[in-house]
């Protein structure tokens, strides 16, 4: 299937949203809300609940199932203060010692010029630093889209899962088209260029698993991700606070790497 497909298949209408994970996997939640800062921001969802047996906080970007909500939340775009609202749930998780879930399904970060007033780019850019030195594990999901800084803002992690038809891109494919081409109908080829799949991304360390899509039976596929999380969780927490901050630091340290071929000049 070619990117394009996959780009369509994440995108489309009726696909679980996060909420509809938090429900499935998490027990006794309590919804935590406010950034202490300014306001509340409905597109992220986050709070503290029990996976399985291990208390954890849940941090989802949600973009809505009808044009209200939709409408409520951005569609999917947060703006600062869901931001600030998940790096204080982060914190706090710290504290406590929890391990963190984070899902993203996201276009990116709202783009609004109130968004910009209230310090947009700070806040993604906080949020990444923090999360680099966040003393507790974390894994981030890619449910649908991820979509450029606002889904970074919740992906520095240990582990990135993808479900088998997400993306995930620094830009999104019609963005991408208008700059290089002008042209925004040459999306599938954008899309191609991108390498957005989650095989892409797998296949260039940038995540780790891709988790099968089965929405028909969508109880049973979470009770997989959550054996999934709970084994990865397992081995993360084995190691020292020291040793799992620098196996997170080399993580993204080897995304980029390449090599060349001997040629005419050699190798660099």
């Amino acid at each position: 299937m070619i990117a394009y497909e996959k780009l369509k298949l994440a995108r489309q209408n009726g696909r679980p949203t996060g909420s509809a994970y938090l429900d499935e996997l998490f027990t006794n939640r309590l919804d935590l809300c406010g950034d202490r800062r300014y306001g509340e921001d409905a597109a992220i969802i986050g709070g503290i609940g029990y996976l399985g047996d291990m208390p954890v906080t849940y941090i989802a970007i949600d973009k809505g199932t009808d044009l209200d909500s939709r409408l409520k939340k951005n569609f999917g775009c947060p703006k600062p203060e869901g931001y600030r609202k998940a790096l204080r749930l982060m914190k706090q998780a710290e504290k406590f010692n929890r391990p963190v879930i984070c899902f993203v399904d996201t276009l990116g970060a709202y783009p609004g010029a109130e968004a910009e007033e209230r310090g947009q780019g700070q806040a993604i850019a906080e949020n990444i630093m923090e999360m680099m030195g966040l003393k507790t594990p974390v894994i981030s999901v890619v449910i649908g889209e991820g979509g450029s800084g606002g889904a970074l803002a919740l992906c520095a992690s240990d582990r990135v899962y993808m479900l088998e038809n997400a993306v995930y891109s620094v830009i999104t494919p019609e963005g991408c088209a208008t700059i290089l081409w002008k042209d925004a109908k040459r999306v599938a080829d954008a899309a191609e260029c991108l390498h957005i799949t989650a095989e892409d991304m797998v296949e260039y360390h940038v995540a780790e698993r891709v988790i099968p899509e089965d929405f028909t039976h969508f109880k049973r596929m979470c009770a997989d991700l959550k054996k999934v999380l709970l084994s990865d969780l397992a081995v993360i927490t084995q190691n020292s606070i020291s040793g799992m901050l620098e196996n997170r630091y080399e993580r993204f340290r080897r995304i980029g790497i390449y090599e060349e071929a001997a040629g005419k000049y050699g190798n660099p």
